[in-house]
Formats: C-alpha cells, structure tokens, sequence
C-alpha cells in the first residue's frame, strides 16, 4: 500500500494545534506513522505548535537549498515542510502535516495520495477561541472569522471533517480515528482501532 500525507488543516483558533498534538501522543511509537515539524519564521516561545523556529533569513536560505517540499506565507510569516517527509513515505510510512487550506491545491499536486483533514468548528466557538489566547485584538479577530466563513464553503470531496465543537478528547479521538482508518497497519497496532 501507498503511504499517505495526512494534510491537516483548520482555521487559526479552530484547535488544530491541540487536536494535532493529542494526535501525536496516542500514535507515538507507532513506527508507520510520523508528524512532521514546521519550520516558521516566529519565535520558539510564541505558543502554539511544537515547530522549528526560524528567522526570515535562515528559511531564505533553506528554500534556496532546496530543503522545503512545501512552503507558504501566511499572516506576514513563512511556513515550510521539510524534504524529509519524502523519505518518510518513500520507507512506506504515513505522513502527518499541519497544512495551510489556501495552499492544499499545490500540495495534492505535488502529493497526489495526499489525504485532506479538516479540522472545523464553528463561528462563535472559534470567535470565543481567538479572544481568550490574546494574540489578536478584536478587529484582528474579526476578520479572522471572516476568513473563516468564507473559506468553510470551500470544503473538499474527499475531505474528512473533524468538529471540535466539544472536548479535546473526542475531538482528539475523531483525528486519531481518521490517520489509523487510512493506514491499515496501524489499525492492528493502536489500541484505538481494535
């Protein structure tokens, strides 16, 4: 069988971050499945996902090398996936990306296995969300929903649709769920999918 690239993606706010690193506990030492880090030109300490920071420079010169399968800017900062992933699924293991939507058109054709996961909660959750973490103020937030509404029409066919309207934990499950039902391997070794 194919290895597959999980490509997660959500709105900021919508949990995916949490979801992710739930994700990421549960399947770990799982030998057929791995969660790639990003690299992103913001602080190590600036909350959020586990990722590589770097600084605008460093990621310059990293796409210069070559060393990014995939990259993005997103909200005035640069996103990229390493080109390790490639000799993960080329060992035949699945890959699990924290994915940008507006990008996912030219990772399914740079990926053609690749497997959308859609993180999605709704608008007055996420509103609550983006106000408690702070890092935007209101108008910020604002237009953050509004990008949110308008891109959730743009769901995708093959899409699997995670809600996170309630826990950490069934949401959580649901994610976990989706990348051991499309890596069959794991279903034998993850005690979720007995």
């Amino acid at each position: 069988m194919t290895a597959r690239l999980i490509y997660v993606v959500g709105a900021s706010g919508s949990g995916k971050d949490t979801l992710m690193a739930y994700a990421r506990e549960q399947l770990a030492g799982q030998p057929g499945v791995c969660f790639a880090h990003r690299y992103i030109t913001r602080p190590a300490a600036a909350g959020g996902e586990n990722h590589i920071a770097l600084t605008p420079d460093e990621f310059a010169a990293r796409l210069a090398g070559k060393l990014f399968a995939m990259h993005w800017a997103s909200h005035s900062l640069q996103y990229g996936i390493g080109i390790e992933i490639n000799q993960w699924l080329a060992k035949g293991i699945h890959v699990v990306v924290n994915g940008s939507r507006e990008y996912l058109a030219e990772a399914r054709r740079l990926y053609p296995e690749l497997l959308p996961v859609c993180i999605e909660v709704s608008s007055e959750v996420l509103r609550q969300r983006l106000l408690a973490r702070g890092r935007e103020d209101a108008q910020a937030v604002e237009q953050r929903l509004k990008r949110h509404r308008d891109l959730q029409g743009s769901r995708w066919a093959d899409a699997i649709v995670v809600h996170n309207n309630g826990t950490v934990q069934e949401a959580g499950e649901l994610l976990v769920r989706a990348i051991v039902d499309r890596c069959p391997q794991q279903r034998r070794e993850h005690p979720a999918c007995v």
